[in-house]
């Protein structure tokens, strides 16, 4: 299972819309994609932005995302 969870993971990315507004993630999809890309990022040498006990790339991603380190743009 994947801690945080994909619904924990949304409403982090979405709790910066304002009322009214649609949300930026509404899919299990957006998040996988820009974990993978972050996850890439990191393959490809970029310094991770949070500290982690697990050092695989994916897990650093989730982790930056889920503390509000890097951002989903809507239509990604």
């Amino acid at each position: 299972m994947l801690h945080p969870s994909y619904s924990d993971l949304m409403k982090v990315v979405n709790s910066e819309v304002e009322q009214g507004e649609s949300p930026i993630v509404n899919s299990r999809y957006s998040i996988v994609m820009a974990t993978s890309r972050r996850a890439r990022q990191l393959i490809g040498g970029d310094e991770a932005m949070v500290e982690s006990k697990d050092k695989k790339p994916l897990s650093v991603a989730v982790e930056e995302l889920n503390q509000g380190k890097i951002k989903i743009l809507g239509g990604e």
